[in-house]
């Protein structure tokens, strides 16, 4: 216990040598918002149910390192509306804390706040950029009190990780009414196929159900760039095939949602959970943060393109051929085209789907490429 409670009050010294005055010449200048200022979080009150095909115990849009053994949506005196977040650390060695990615503008000034319940409970952001001191308290006394830090990103910050936790042996906490308040991304751009003047065309599979050793072999032996749109249930299942789906230099794993759901008929919060959290999955499982996003059905509107940009994603992938299940669709006049992207699925037809697209890319002149080499 006491080694615990000298850890406190050196993270409040901490706290105390980082805290400067609002007026201090040291201070980066703050940028006007060009853009309304809106709340980036994801969400934010807890309130969302949980998309279908998530990870059992999952809270939509956080990601708590107990998982569900500390962390629990209840329903008893939130803050607001009808839930928040309760925390209770599984033992001594846990603060309980739960984080998010947030999607921010370089050199822009947010506000992060939340309103929490309980002793030594702390707010703050990483990845700003610059060193940011969090918000804490040493106890709300059994009611709410509200958390905020206010933060200038860098020249460089594209995302910053928003986070609340507790401390050693100080019991549970909860959190309600997040917020990272600021101008939000321009949105995501929509496309079928990529501008470029190569002779390349780019072969995309989506989903994972069905994960044969044929259509492996068939992508291993012809040293095919693929970008894979699993969703997170079958590539959890099976992350090391997926691993080896896409060793090609220039294949990538990317974004499909969480649930497949049309995402075009769920309001822009739901949206922002089912590509947040796929794209966490995707990270967790494979390394790499997603680039782009694949909607399910191809169905999307303006608020997919906005939800996708606050989850760090930039381009909102479709497909202009379609060579799933045995067919050759193009859906242009004439042979494939530089640029084409084409849609097939992870079926037990993929092998010989993969071998008709291949035929006709060679019939155009054209090879497969990796679609994340051709980004601007």
């Amino acid at each position: 216990m006491s080694t615990r409670l000298s850890a406190l009050a050196a993270s409040v010294a901490l706290i105390t040598a980082f805290t400067v005055p609002a007026a201090s010449a040291d201070a980066p200048p703050a940028t006007v918002p060009s853009a309304p200022t809106v709340n980036l979080a994801t969400n934010p009150g807890f309130e969302l149910p949980s998309p279908g095909l998530a990870d059992w115990g999952s809270i939509p849009g956080w990601s708590c390192t107990g998982g569900p053994a500390e962390a629990a949506v209840t329903t008893t005196a939130p803050h607001s509306g009808t839930s928040a977040l309760t925390v209770t650390p599984a033992n001594a060695d846990s603060t309980g804390e739960c984080a998010q990615t947030v999607a921010v503008q370089p050199d822009t000034t947010y506000t992060a706040s939340a309103w929490v319940r309980g002793n030594f409970v702390y707010l703050g952001a990483t990845g700003t950029g610059r060193d940011i001191a969090p918000a804490w308290t040493e106890t709300t006394g059994g009611g709410w009190q509200q958390l905020t830090t206010r933060f200038t990103t860098g020249p460089n910050a594209r995302s910053i990780r928003l986070y609340v936790h507790g401390w050693y042996q100080q019991g549970p906490f909860s959190v309600d009414d997040a917020r990272v308040d600021g101008p939000a991304p321009a949105p995501a751009v929509a496309a079928g196929s990529i501008p470029t003047s190569d002779k390349v065309v780019f072969f995309t599979v989506d989903d994972g159900w069905q994960r044969t050793p044929e259509a492996e072999k068939f992508i291993a032996d012809h040293h095919l760039p693929i970008t894979a749109f699993p969703l997170p249930m079958p590539a959890g299942t099976d992350p090391a095939f997926f691993k080896r789906v896409t060793a090609v230099p220039g294949s990538s794993v990317q974004d499909h949602s969480v649930s497949h759901s049309d995402l075009s008929k769920l309001p822009l919060d739901q949206q922002q959970v089912e590509i947040c959290d796929a794209r966490d999955a995707m990270t967790r499982l494979f390394g790499t943060a997603p680039v782009m996003f694949r909607p399910p059905y191809f169905a999307w509107n303006a608020d997919t393109l906005q939800a996708a940009a606050n989850c760090g994603i930039r381009t909102v992938l479709t497909a202009d051929a379609d060579f799933s299940w045995g067919a050759s669709n193009i859906w242009h006049p004439g042979l494939l085209q530089p640029g084409d992207v084409v849609l097939m699925h992870w079926t037990d037809t993929l092998d010989t789907d993969l071998q008709r697209a291949l035929a006709a890319a060679d019939a155009a002149g054209l090879k497969p490429a990796g679609v994340v080499d051709y980004l601007r």
